[in-house]
Order: C-alpha cells, then structure tokens, then sequence
C-alpha cells in the first residue's frame, strides 16, 4: 500500500501539485495583500475565498488557457452573486429563498458542457459565503474587490504558471479517423476490392478513438452551440461510415461496377477533404457535390432483383413496338448496392457536420433543414432546446440539480434557525459531500467524518499551543495550503477535509482571536452538513443514473419500436410518409436519445458501492450504447427511406418488408421489457436472437432497390438489438450530443 507510486499516482501528484501551486500563490497574495498590507479583512476574506472557489472547489477540465478563458467569462456571474448574496443575507427566510433558486439554477448549468458543471461548485461558495450574517451591504464594495483581485489574480496565473500539455483537440481525432475512413473507400474501390485484417483494426481503432470515453472531458462537444453539435455529429457520421465500409459486402464475382466505384472514389475524396477541413482547410463543398452526383447515378439505376436465372424477355406494346427489358440483378449485386448507398450518406453527413462545425452558420455545404436542424437556429434558441429537453424528472442533470439544492437549502435553513456557528462550514460540506448515489454518498461521508475529526484534533492542538500569535499562522498558511491541494486530490475526501480542516482554522485566526473551540464548531458544521446531505441523497433518486439509465433505454427502445413501424408502412404504401423529421415520432426519439445519452453520460462516472467505476452494472451484459445506436440508426434511416417519398413496394416484397418490420418492432417491445421491467412484465427468458432473424429473409422474386435498402436498415438495427442482450462492444457511433 505504501510502496514506490506508480505511473499513474506520480502524474496524479504532478498535476494536482501544478494546481496548488497557482492556487497557494494566488490565494496567499490577495490575503496577505488586504489583511496586512491594506487592513481591509472583508476584502481579504473574499481574495482568497473566491480563488479556492473556482481553482481549488472548482474541477474544471481543460488546460490553463481553457480555465483562464472560462474564468474570465464567468466574472460578471461572480459579482452578481456576491451582490445577490449580500442582499438576501438580510433575513434567513431572504437567504433560504436565494439558496433554492440559485442552487437550482447553478447546478442544472451542467447541461452546458462539462467546462460549466465542473465550475458549477466554486459559483455555488460565492452565493453561499456572503449569505451569511452579519447584514452588512457596506462591505459590498471591499466583497467585490476582494472577488475581482482573486479571480482577475487566478486568471493570470492558470494561463502563464505551469502550464499543462494541451490533450490532441477532438477535431484532430476526427481528421485522423476521416483519413482512415477515406484511405479504406480507396481500397474497397480498386482490385480487390477488399479490406485485409490490419486495415479493418485499423478502422476500428479509428472508430474507437472518437468515442466520448476515450476522449479528455475537456475536448468533448457537449456544449448546446452549434458548433460543438456539429462536432459531436461529425464524430458519430465518421464511425458509422467507418463501420459501414468495414462490413460492405464484397462484389460479387469479377463483372465491372463503375456506378459502385465511382460512389466509393467519391466517398474516399470526401473524407480526405473532410480531414483538411477539420484541419483548418477549405470546405469540401466541391468533393461533397462529387458524391451527390454519384450517389443520384447509382439510386436511379433502374431494375430489381432477377425473378429466376433466365433473361428477362422484352415487352411488346399495344402498337407493336418492342421495348428494351428492364435491368435485372442478382440479390448479392442489389444488397450490395444497398450497402454502398449507405455509406455515400454517412459520408454527406460527415462532410457536412464537419463544415459546420469549422465555419459554423456561414459553411458552404448545403444542410439539410431536419438533419441538421440547428444550423440556422440562434444560440439563445439552441441554450433554451437543451435546457427544454432535460427539463423534467427523467433528466439526470434535473435530478442532481434538485437534490443539491435542496440539501444546500435544508442546510442553510438549519444554520439560520439554529445560528450555527461558521454555518458556512456546514453548507460547505453540504455541497462537497453529496453526490449522485446514497451508496457514494454514505462512502463519502463516513470518509469525511473520520478526516475531519482528525483535522480537528490537528486544529485544536494547534491553537492551544500558538494562541493568538497571528505571525505563526500567517508563515504556516501558504506551505500548508500547498500541501493541502498537492495531497489532498490524489489521498481523497478523507485527506482532503482533514487538510482542510486545518486550513480554514489558518485562516480565521488571523481574522478574529482564536480559541480551541474552533476545531469543535468545524466538527460540528461537518457532521450537520453531511447529515443534511446524506438525508437527500437519500430521498431524492438514491439510485442515481442506475435505474434512470434503465427507464431511459427502454423508452427509447418504446420510441424506436414505434418508427419502425410507421416507416415499414410507410415504404410499403409509397405514401406521403407517416413519420416526417419534423413529426412527432422524431421529435419524442430524439429527446429519448438526449435522455438516455445523459443518463449513461453520468452513470459511466459513477463508483459502484464498492469503489472503482462502472462495474456494478444495472444490467450485467448489457451493452448500453448498443441501446444508444439503435436510437440514432432508427432516426437515420427512416429519414432516408421516407424522405422523398418512394413508390410503394409490389406486394410480395411489401408483405416481406412489413413482416419483417413488425418483427424488430416486436424484438425492440422485449429488450425494452427486459431492461426495464414492470410488477406484471413476464420473467420468462429472452433469447439474445430472435430465431427469425437466424438466416437472411426470404427475397422476394423481383424486388426494387427500396426493398433492400430497408431490409439493410432492418438488418442494422437487428445487429444493435443482438449486440444488446450480447453486451459486445460496438463498432459505430452514439453520444451525438443534443
């Protein structure tokens, strides 16, 4: 346990011991600036409060530039709610009011992007510390000033002291994995037309690497904007094209394909056009209409499936004439056909998600209006979507946001009615203690206690041996806090609130005579803080993500179920289409995905009772973003299939096409059972695949190109409902980020 550190631990330290030193230094200065250089102790107060605020409390992800940058834009917010703070202060009822609200409404900025939750915590301190007695607004201007010279303070040092190696951005992920993805079309189009093993890990390693997990918290695009959407859809095109052309079936025999060819030399143009753009290059508009001529040569291909090997015998019109007879192909050539069609959309939609995601509104591919819904759309109308969509109690971040504000509410009620000493201490330990599961949070806390009390005793011996000698806590102060960031983060909350403990009590006594008794009120405030935490974390969803995720999929799944069918219908009838991107299907699926893709987002993080992350599964086996693709390919290929409408299908093949639909309908209706269960669901066992789906359908004899494209659809989302129950890893794209 106490051997030589490992890898991983030596960089933990390295990081966390960068981070102190800028947070030591700057707080340290604006304290020691306003306490002894101008005597001005509020002003002091707040220096070196709000720097441990939004550099210590805070876990923004990014580099130092990155958190400069946010710190910077979040300055304006600061001051409000030191204002907002002061004011309320005046009665408790005044100051429990604003703890709810503003508790609330900080918390649930998580759905901003990882940048705004990782500061949502040190924003949470800055209304907290000044809504505490006494109602003072006269030291509103040295609370402000105090705020302004440790932030304007912390601002400087994250962008020039110690900077971090900045992680490769997502955009270069993505012009590597395009690269790929352009470098295997290549292949596929020229003799022999066949990807070898070392080309398809390589693929597939490319694929991987765009996924949200392997990707550094502050390069994922989860913001609502619409360039990060952009990017975030650019990532999921990119591995959807990279699996399609890793499982194009191969040409059949040695006959020339030049409408196949041309498509894949299109698709191979694209994407090495597509990487330059991400690149900071010209948009691919010119390559990008190249495929959409070719892809249009090779949909309006006329002819069906040969009814039987014999030719196809001309047809003779009522006046005699003898007309040419219809094309006819083997079932291999129109599957693959299907196939390659398929890919030609995967990459439009990676070309086109890319340019917007480098020029933003002002890109020169042409969007589409529902796929890329949000190009024209303003910024405040893109913030109030995401904020609509997780508005609501199956919403993660609706959940977390609810729980910490009312615990931070109870908290603060408890120290007004009560007048707890330091109660600041007990809000502080409200808001760091909580977290997403009772499980974690009783871990947490029981941790916590045993630090505390340990600090305490630490505090009490120290102030019984220094007294009121403010020149010994003064020199103690830096190299304690030091310490106290370098070690703490790396030990845990234990360590962390131990160390802590003894900081705060450096710091008050050069506020005010110290006394023994301040390690007491610090226990005190702890022990009544984490209380108040562990009692919401207990009612208010215990459970966290677990059994949210489980809700979420089935739903989706429900959702998905539902435009299976209507778009089988839909292709069968050749009628205006039952389920349009503007319809109400799409919409309730696309909030479906945001749901469970945030669900998953928070469950990924959460430590199982045991420690250690994401092995104590819901559902053992399952592979959740399997359920996530099965949601985005339902979205994309109904789009593709009903929009523009089609013919209908002649009736052996539309009897074959609905059939089959009502089957995946029915296989998406039991997984969304089996992950979700109700009292009454049947606990009858479900095989992990449906024995219909065993061997190809049954072609019938003259089938239309609309035919398999939608069984190639069909076929996609059998394979991620058998991925599913088969908790494989899977090969294409999910976290499209809405």
């Amino acid at each position: 346990m106490w051997g030589v550190p490992t890898g991983r631990t030596r960089a933990a330290y390295a990081a966390s011991g960068r981070r102190a030193v800028r947070v030591t230094l700057v707080a340290a200065t604006g304290f020691f600036l306003f306490r002894y250089g101008l005597d001005r102790p509020v002003a002091a107060t707040y220096a070196l409060f709000s720097t441990v605020a939004l550099g210590g409390l805070s876990k923004i992800p990014g580099t130092g530039r990155q958190r400069a940058a946010l710190t910077l834009r979040l300055l304006p917010v600061c001051w409000l709610l030191v204002v907002i703070g002061t004011y309320l202060s005046v009665q408790t009822w005044s100051a429990v009011a604003g703890m709810l609200v503003v508790g609330f409404v900080l918390a649930f900025s998580a759905v901003g992007g990882p940048r705004l939750a990782g500061a949502a915590p040190g924003l949470q301190l800055l209304y907290i510390l000044p809504s505490f007695p006494p109602y003072d607004p006269g030291s509103l201007g040295d609370r402000l000033i105090g705020t302004t010279t440790g932030l304007a303070l912390l601002i400087a040092a994250e962008a020039l002291i110690l900077p971090e190696p900045a992680p490769p951005p997502y955009r270069e992920r993505l012009a590597d994995s395009a690269q790929t993805a352009g470098h295997c079309a290549t292949l596929l189009a020229e003799p022999p037309k066949v990807l070898n093993d070392a080309e398809i890990r390589a693929a597939r390693d490319a694929g991987q690497a765009l996924r949200s997990l392997t990707v550094p918290e502050s390069e994922r695009p989860a913001g609502p904007g619409v360039r990060d959407r952009a990017l975030a859809q650019t990532g999921l095109a990119t591995r959807t094209l990279l699996n399609r052309l890793v499982r194009l079936p191969a040409a059949p025999g040695d006959a020339p394909e030049p409408e196949v060819t041309a498509v894949l030399q299109a698709v191979a143009r694209l994407a090495t056009a597509t990487a330059t753009c991400l690149r900071a290059g010209p948009s691919p508009v010119a390559v990008y209409e190249e495929l959409v001529a070719a892809r249009a040569h090779l949909s309006a291909l006329p002819g069906s499936a040969a009814p039987a090997p014999t030719p196809t015998s001309a047809a003779v019109l009522a006046d005699g004439t003898v007309t040419a007879p219809a094309p006819q192909f083997p079932p291999a050539v129109l599957r693959r056909h299907a196939a390659v069609l398929e890919i030609a959309d995967a990459a439009l939609a990676m070309g086109t998600a890319a340019d917007l995601a480098v020029r933003g509104r002002r890109a020169s591919v042409e969007v589409a209006p529902g796929h890329f819904w949000y190009a024209a759309t303003w910024a405040p109308f893109l913030w109030w979507h995401r904020v609509r969509g997780h508005a609501g109690r199956r919403s993660v971040f609706f959940q977390n946001a609810v729980r910490i504000a009312l615990a931070l509410t109870a908290a603060r009620l408890v120290a007004g009615v009560d007048t707890l000493p330091h109660g600041f201490w007990a809000l502080l330990a409200t808001l760091t203690l909580t977290r997403t599961t009772m499980d974690e949070t009783w871990s947490t806390i029981r941790l916590a206690l045993a630090g505390t009390l340990a600090g305490a005793l630490v505090t009490a011996g120290l102030l019984a041996l220094v007294g009121t000698d403010t020149a010994v806590y003064a020199a103690v102060l830096p190299l304690w806090m030091l310490f106290a960031f370098t070690v703490g983060p790396v030990k845990g909350v234990g360590w962390a609130q131990g160390l802590f403990t003894v900081l705060v009590a450096l710091v008050f006594a050069q506020l005010a005579p110290p006394t023994w008794q301040l390690a007491e009120v610090r226990l005190l405030d702890v022990l009544v803080g984490s209380a108040i935490g562990a009692v919401f974390g207990l009612l208010a969803w215990p459970r966290g993500a677990h059994d949210e995720l489980r809700n979420a999929a089935a739903e989706l799944l429900r959702r998905a179920a539902e435009i299976v069918v209507a778009t089988s219908a839909s292709v069968t009838r050749g009628a205006e289409p039952a389920t349009p991107s503007s319809a109400p299907g799409h919409r309730s699926l696309q909030h479906a995905v945001i749901l469970a893709e945030s669900a998953y987002a928070q469950f990924q993080s959460e430590p199982t009772p045991f420690g250690g992350r994401r092995h104590a599964e819901p559902l053992p086996g399952v592979d959740w973003q399997a359920t996530l693709m099965a949601g985005h390919h339902t979205l994309w290929g109904s789009k593709r299939l009903v929009d523009p409408p089609f013919p209908g299908l002649l009736p052996a093949a539309a009897d074959s096409v609905s059939r089959l639909g009502d089957r995946v309908c029915g296989r998406m209706l039991l997984v969304s059972a089996a992950l979700d269960p109700g009292g009454d669901t049947p606990a009858a066992l479900l095989p992990l695949i449906d024995p219909a789906f065993e061997g190809p359908p049954t072609e019938p004899p003259g089938a239309p190109r609309l035919y398999y494209a939608t069984v190639s659809w069909l076929d996609a989302l059998i394979t991620d409902l058998a991925r599913i129950a088969h908790g494989e890893p899977e090969q294409d794209g999910t976290t499209a980020g809405q």
